[in-house]
C-alpha cells in the first residue's frame, strides 16, 4: 500500500512521533496504522497505551438511575450546537428513563415514548431540527446502590462523558468519587480478570519486543516483561488504578476501606470510537456560495 501524507499525519498525530519515524512505520508494515503504532511503541519512539479512532461525533451521553439500577444511554447529532437545544436535551432525558425498563439498544428503540416508539420519536426529532440523529448504544448496571457522574453537563444528567458505578456496600457519596475517578482516568476493565486476553497478549508482545531491543540477555528480560506488565494492568483496570481522590490508595484499597464492593461501572463518552470526516471550511463556504 502506498503511504500517503494524510496517512503519516493522522500517525504522527496519534502518536507523537516524528515525521521521518512515522512514514517509516508505515512503511514497514505495509500502512497498517495499528501496526504502524505498535512498530513505534516497539523502538520506543511513541509512549501510547491504545489506540482508538478519533472522537469526533456530536450529542449527549445521558444517565437516569432508579433504586439499585442505572443506564447510561448517546444519542449523537451532526453538530456541537445540537447538544445544546433544549428540544434535543428533552429527548434524550425522555429515552434515558426509558433505558431503565429494558436492557439493549434494540429494544430501546421500539419501546414506547409517549404514543410513539423511540425510533420514531427520533426521526420527528431530525425533521423538526434538521440534522441527522441516532440512539447509537445504551449499557445497564445493577447492583445494591448505583452512583452516577455526568463530566462537562449540558443539563441536568447528560453531557460529553456519564459514568454509572454499581456496588454492594459503601455509600453514594463514596460510589460518586469512584464514578468521577472513571470519567479521568478511563479504565478498560474492572479488573485484570475482566480484561480482554487479546489486549493482554498483544501487550505482553509489545514488552517482549521492546525489552529484545534492549539487548539485555533473556533471563533479564523475562523479569523486565513481568514487572512492565503488573505496572500495564495497575494502569488499566480500575481496582489497580491510584484514586484520583487520594493517591496514596488504590481503586480497590479504597473500596475496603469504605466497606465497599464494586460490581461493575459504565463509562460513555459522546463518539468515542466514531471517525468523522474532516471538512475544510473555507472549501466549504466557497461550495455554498456557488449554489
Amino acid at each position: 500500500m502506498a503511504v500517503t501524507a494524510a496517512m503519516v499525519k493522522q500517525l504522527r498525530e496519534s502518536t507523537g512521533a516524528g515525521m521521518m519515524d512515522a512514514k517509516k512505520a508505515l512503511t514497514e508494515t505495509d500502512g497498517d496504522m495499528d501496526a504502524a503504532v505498535d512498530w513505534l511503541r516497539t523502538k520506543g519512539l511513541a509512549t501510547a497505551a491504545k489506540k482508538s479512532g478519533r472522537t469526533a461525533a456530536e450529542g449527549l451521553v445521558a444517565v437516569a438511575v432508579d433504586g439499585g439500577t442505572g443506564v447510561a444511554v448517546e444519542v449523537n447529532a451532526e453538530t456541537d450546537f445540537v447538544a445544546k437545544n433544549s428540544e434535543f436535551q428533552e429527548m434524550v432525558g425522555k429515552i434515558a428513563q426509558a433505558a431503565l425498563a429494558v436492557n439493549d439498544t434494540e429494544t430501546l428503540l421500539e419501546t414506547d415514548l409517549g404514543g410513539k416508539s423511540v425510533k420514531d420519536t427520533v426521526t420527528d426529532k431530525i425533521a423538526t431540527i434538521g440534522e441527522n440523529m441516532s440512539v447509537r448504544r445504551m449499557a445497564k448496571v445493577e447492583a445494591e446502590t448505583v452512583a452516577s457522574y455526568v463530566h462537562n453537563a449540558a443539563a441536568p444528567g447528560m453531557g460529553n462523558i456519564g459514568v454509572l458505578v454499581a456496588l454492594d456496600g459503601g455509600d453514594e457519596a463514596f460510589g460518586k468519587q469512584v464514578a468521577m475517578h472513571i470519567a479521568a482516568a478511563n479504565p478498560a476493565s474492572l479488573s485484570e480478570a475482566d480484561l480482554d486476553p487479546a489486549v493482554v497478549e498483544k501487550e505482553r508482545q509489545i514488552q517482549i519486543d521492546i525489552a529484545r531491543e534492549s539487548g539485555k540477555p533473556e533471563q533479564v528480560i523475562e523479569k523486565m516483561i513481568e514487572g512492565r506488565m503488573k505496572k500495564f494492568m495497575a494502569e488499566v483496570t480500575l481496582l489497580g488504578q491510584q484514586f484520583v481522590v487520594n493517591p496514596d490508595l488504590t481503586v480497590a484499597k479504597a473500596a475496603e476501606e469504605a466497606g465497599a464492593t464494586i460490581k461493575a461501572f459504565v463509562r460513555l463518552q459522546v463518539g468515542e470510537g466514531i471517525e468523522k470526516k474532516e471538512e475544510d471550511f473555507a472549501a466549504e463556504v466557497a461550495k455554498a456560495a456557488q449554489g
